[in-house]
């Protein structure tokens, strides 16, 4: 396993993480299959597990708390996420800070998460959702520090509207901003365009999420694919985006390496950026566990490829439709 720094944390993470969304919010979870799944990436050295209140309404946050607390001799950094108080998906700028961050939500949020991680002090706290239009607002300035200031956080991030990468540039030069999170994978590339740019001059880590697109760069979807309506993948590969999406992939196919997958080279693309602290692909089986934390070994792609990658980038925009 590879390690990278978390920014100003100095944390050393594993280049992939552990992410656990899928293990509360998508169809056919099992906890004896994530608790399995979660020990295994830990015994393989991944040590960056995120999570949210939102998966499970504290459910993930639980699993996470477990697998901590059976393994007390293991540095674990555990990130997870306060939900908006108006627990509206993605954030826009009609809502104010008062409709989704407002103090006392938050210092209840951050009580009740490490109570499920069963921790004195939570290593990263972050928003789930954010808009540029709350930057200029000291209310929730006033709450990170004081969350600092109390030991009830060690470090503070927030999490990016899915292609919106610039929608948060204004936030972290606010000085407390220690990570950010934010969509980046073959098809979604423009975090490079600035964001990364910021977050390497202010030495803020990036965390990229959705590494293979929600699952389209498994390479397994086709126009058929179908999802259970209690699926958040039932509305985001709509008609329409599952044609678009499967289309790309098909493309995709076309150049990926002999003896490579095409899960692979996405996984590769992204940690071949020295920029990304870590990526955190949903991982439920034993068998994505193994395959995916094999990546992690420092070989990135070679530049020729890494070029004919870069005309695959999607250049999607904010779609509130798709969450």
């Amino acid at each position: 396993m590879q390690y990278r720094k978390l920014g100003r944390t100095g944390w050393q993470v594993s280049g992939i993480g552990h992410g656990l969304w899928g293990m509360s919010g998508w169809s056919g979870s099992d906890d004896a299959q994530s608790r399995a799944s979660m020990q295994l990436s830990c015994d393989l050295g991944c040590n960056f597990y995120d999570t949210a209140w939102a998966y499970g309404e504290g459910k993930s946050d639980a699993l996470l708390g477990e697998l901590m607390a059976n393994n007390p001799g293991k540095r674990i950094y555990a990130a997870s996420k306060v939900p908006p108080k108006n627990r509206k998906w993605p954030a826009t700028s009609q809502y104010k800070l008062r409709d989704t961050f407002p103090a006392d939500h938050v210092y209840d949020f951050a009580g009740k998460i490490r109570e499920k991680l069963k921790v004195e002090t939570i290593d990263l706290l972050q928003f789930h959702v954010w808009d540029d239009s709350w930057a200029d607002d000291p209310e929730w300035i006033e709450t990170v520090q004081t969350l600092k200031a109390r030991k009830t956080i060690h470090a503070f991030g927030i999490s990016l509207n899915r292609w919106e990468p610039e929608n948060g540039i204004k936030a972290l030069r606010k000085a407390c901003v220690d990570t950010v999170q934010v969509v980046y994978n073959v098809l979604d590339q423009d975090p490079e365009n600035e964001l990364f740019k910021v977050c390497k001059e202010l030495d803020i880590g990036i965390i990229a999420r959705v590494p293979l697109d929600e699952g389209s760069l498994s390479g397994n979807f086709t126009l058929d694919t179908k999802f259970p309506a209690s699926d958040f993948r039932h509305n985001y590969f709509k008609a329409e985006n599952l044609k678009n999406t499967v289309e790309r992939v098909e493309k995709l196919k076309t150049v990926v390496p002999p003896g490579m997958s095409l899960p692979e080279m996405a996984f590769r693309f992204i940690l071949s950026n020295p920029d990304v602290s870590t990526t955190i692909p949903g991982m439920r089986s034993i068998e994505n566990v193994k395959k995916n934390i094999a990546l992690c070994d420092g070989k990135p792609l070679n530049e020729a490829l890494i070029r004919e990658l870069r005309k695959h980038n999607w250049g999607r925009t904010a779609n509130p439709s798709l969450g």
